[in-house]
């Protein structure tokens, strides 16, 4: 081959300069939903919640007890004649001077009440009857939640972009939002490519032919799209032909807002979905500087709208390498933040800590290295000892990744960045 022909080789694209390419093509959906806010744990809100009360909205006992002016008892042992019972949900009479009421937790304070004093450091009286002895000296405000003190009439209770859980939508409810504005689901299909693929269930793993494998990527992305919110259409394994390839992507892009594919995005006879995507419309094929997952896909298929003549519509598509590890780790690292952008997400990168590493790595690779890892009992990280990109139990055994930078060695007790699965798979 002469040196003109040699084909050129393009630089490995750091991840930060592939995550920042990738997001600028992530336009949030438009469409939102009214969802039930029962219904809207773990979906993206697209509309802030400002709050139409305060909460609490009057000012009310933390405490079973008696409430009182605090002025009425200078001194311990004075004794108070109790002139009302008030219960949560019901309304007492304005407290006159020189009497208790009996109260109980969440009960609003009756008016002229400035205080409360717990039922432990109070004593009943029979006589005189219907008397309580207050045995400790109350402070003005003791063991009273006041009014706004947890939500004021008119704050905003919660972001629009913010991921939605459970203390969330305990808040929603507590200022009464009963619907919740949230993002559309995005709508992705999914399926894999390669001849070698079987499905669990088909074959027998006795009778597995020679180069036969199970499709695990196939189950684990599906898990990780449907926590993520979106709505998944599984279309199983394509064959290793351009035409089925091409067929596939065509049929998906109309009804969906990406296509998801792992396994043949290299450049090997067998690699159909590179001369696919780039038929029917753009693709960008990625080199990443990052171990494992190097080889990655991004490219736009595009089809009319209404008729010929009129504006294309594009639906994104995204393609992943074929081992497992590698499609399982460059899903976290760029499917993740690509898919939360999409639903409007204002919170799109991982939290890391910083915590000691109790192994030797002595030689760092030339690419920024992603090390499976667990944390032990004394509060280190200890390394899976195969890091390859096809050993998925390596993924099962860690509890998270060390974002290693390029050519780091990593000696026993040095600080490294960790990164919890628990915080990439929310």
């Amino acid at each position: 081959m002469s040196q003109a022909s040699k084909p050129i080789v393009q630089p490995l694209k750091s991840l930060d300069q592939a995550l920042a390419e990738l997001l600028a093509f992530a336009v949030p959906l438009s469409q939102a939903e009214a969802l039930a806010t029962f219904d809207a744990d773990g979906r993206i809100l697209a509309q802030s919640v400002v709050s139409p009360l305060q909460v609490p909205p009057q000012d009310n006992s933390a405490m079973d007890g008696y409430a009182m002016r605090a002025a009425d008892v200078p001194a311990a042992g004075m004794v108070l004649p109790v002139s009302q019972r008030i219960a949560a949900g019901s309304v007492g009479t304005a407290l006159q001077p020189g009497t208790a009421a009996r109260i109980f937790t969440g009960a609003a304070l009756p008016p002229g009440a400035d205080a409360v004093v717990m039922q432990e450091e109070c004593e009943a009286l029979e006589q005189p009857a219907g008397a309580v002895r207050i045995n400790s000296v109350p402070k003005v405000g003791q063991w009273v939640r006041r009014s706004g003190e947890d939500v004021t009439l008119g704050a905003e209770v919660l972001s629009a972009g913010q991921r939605l859980g459970p203390a969330a939508l305990g808040m929603a409810a507590s200022v009464g939002m009963a619907h919740l504005q949230v993002a559309r689901k995005p709508r992705v299909a999914l399926f894999s490519t390669g001849d070698e693929l079987v499905m669990p269930g088909a074959v027998a793993p006795a009778d597995m032919p020679p180069g036969a494998i199970y499709n695990s990527n196939r189950f684990f992305l599906r898990a990780l799209l449907t926590r993520l919110g979106c709505e998944v259409t599984d279309l199983g394994i394509v064959p290793d032909q351009r035409a089925a390839t091409i067929q596939a992507l065509r049929d998906a892009a109309v009804s969906h807002d990406l296509i998801l594919t792992s396994g043949g995005v290299s450049v090997g006879d067998e690699d159909h979905i590179k001369p696919a995507v780039q038929e029917l419309g753009t693709l960008n094929l990625w080199q990443i500087a990052i171990k494992p997952g190097k080889p990655f896909a991004y490219g736009q298929i595009t089809y009319p709208i209404v008729a010929p003549g009129t504006p294309h519509a594009a639906c994104h598509f995204i393609g992943l390498p074929g081992n497992p590890v590698s499609s399982f780790v460059t899903f976290l690292l760029l499917v993740r933040p690509f898919l939360l952008k999409l639903q409007g997400a204002s919170q799109i990168t991982p939290v890391g800590y910083a915590l000691r590493a109790d192994f030797d790595w002595p030689r760092g690779d030339r690419r920024r290295e992603f090390l499976r890892v667990r944390r032990n009992a004394q509060g280190g990280l200890e390394l899976f000892k195969n890091q390859s990109s096809g050993v998925l139990t390596s993924s099962v055994w860690g509890d998270g990744v060390i974002d290693n930078p390029p050519g780091q060695s990593i000696a026993r007790g040095d600080t490294v960045h960790f990164i919890p699965f628990a915080e990439l798979l929310a």
